[in-house]
């Protein structure tokens, strides 16, 4: 699950991490109240205006502009309040904004030079391990960073048994060469920036750029925070931060009906009970020639009305052209699956593209019968080789 940026910097705030200050607010009427109240909290005259979207680019798409007067900030939060912001994270379709941040602006006017930074936590899944990812290049794009100049991306791996150690954090600060009262302020800055990753069950903190301010603070100016979502139980306050307007419609109410779907790019929609067996299917589409239009998992529970809204749910892609059903009856009986396969077919009333339906484990045969005998589009098949291919043949027609 990913959250705003303004939610993120509240979650580091509240772990001791230093932000740039900012308030949240949904109509360019409310920016200007935010302003005026940022400039009683923090002294600030300058803000910018920030459009919260889950995705990065921001700037480069128009989303962040710069405020030198109150009437600066109604013009900017109007122009990107109800924009679709277009960044290479969003795609061409960008993303609807609505609602910006009014934050401080800590590059202000007579500052002496500052420094930023780019900061990372994440889990490396080679090792199993926590890393530091870190670099001298912030404020850049860090995949540009790791491509042209990989020698100053820097990692620190965290050993689970005894945590982030002192040393690191000395280790971090001295690699992004900062001395004095900057490399104290660092090594505070990347404690309660591992502990806020820690505590909460994220699996990313992403700060770019981390900035080393004119007085030598360190605060993060950006937030992309990344929760693992099967920790969420344990997060209540943070589960209630998601924002289901930002995220894929269709995976929404698939989360509403408990179906596991993700949507991909292909023409085949699949329908499997078991991730691994969901991932196999994908597979051999592949192998057979045909592209997989989504995961979806339907679990154990196949019956015809959770077949039925999986039906619906795959419909809403135009670009599929296929359905493939592969269950393995293993808790579920086959004969059941495909009993509901036809009810559901027949409740929809229609369903304009082909299926091929693949059923093993118990009552397969008797599976197999109702399929053959439905009268209705849908191909039966044994093996996952033959259903394929079966795929692959009605797509070509």
């Amino acid at each position: 699950m990913n959250i705003h940026e303004y939610q993120g910097k509240s979650i580091l705030k509240s772990f001791g991490v230093g932000i740039q200050e900012g308030i949240v607010a949904d109509t360019p009427e409310k920016a200007v109240e935010a302003a005026q109240e940022l400039t009683k909290q923090t002294g600030t005259n300058w803000w910018v205006v920030k459009a919260q979207i889950h995705a990065g680019g921001r700037g480069k798409g128009g989303g962040v502009k710069l405020a030198k007067n109150l009437d600066e900030v109604k013009a900017r939060a109007t122009d990107i309040i109800g924009m679709n912001l277009v960044t290479h994270q969003t795609g061409p379709q960008g993303k609807k904004v609505s609602k910006v941040l009014i934050a401080q602006d800590v590059y202000y006017p007579g500052a002496s030079p500052t420094k930023e930074f780019y900061m990372s936590v994440l889990m490396n899944r080679q090792t199993g391990r926590n890393i530091i990812m870190y670099s001298t290049e912030g404020g850049m794009d860090i995949e540009a960073v790791a491509e042209k100049t990989p020698h100053l991306i820097f990692k620190e791996e965290i050993d689970p048994s005894v945590g982030l150690q002192g040393f690191q954090t000395r280790k971090i600060a001295f690699n992004l060469g900062l001395s004095g009262e900057a490399f104290k302020q660092m090594t505070k800055f990347i404690a309660s920036l591992y502990k806020a990753y820690d505590s909460i069950d994220a699996s990313l903190f992403e700060i770019n750029p981390v900035l080393k301010t004119s007085d030598d603070k360190i605060i993060a100016v950006d937030a992309k925070v990344s929760f693992d979502e099967n920790g969420l139980f344990r997060h209540p306050d943070y589960l209630a931060m998601r924002d289901t307007s930002e995220e894929d419609a269709t995976e929404v109410e698939a989360g509403e009906h408990n179906l596991n779907y993700v949507k991909l790019d292909g023409n085949v929609g699949c329908m499997v009970n078991g991730a691994g067996l969901a991932m196999a299917t994908m597979d051999i589409i592949k192998l057979a020639g045909g592209d997989p239009a989504n995961f979806l998992d339907v679990g154990g529970t196949a019956n015809a009305a959770r077949v039925e809204q999986a039906f619906r749910i795959i419909l809403k892609d135009p670009n599929v052209k296929a359905i493939l059903v592969n269950i393995f009856g293993g808790i579920v009986r086959c004969d059941r699956v495909a009993q509901g396969i036809v009810d559901a077919y027949k409740n929809i009333g229609s369903i304009p593209v082909p299926i091929i339906v693949r059923l093993q484990g118990t009552n397969a045969v008797e599976a197999k019968k109702i399929i053959d005998d439905s009268g209705l589009k849908v191909f039966s098949a044994i093996q996952l080789k033959e259903a394929a291919d079966l795929v692959n043949t009605v797509l070509k027609k």
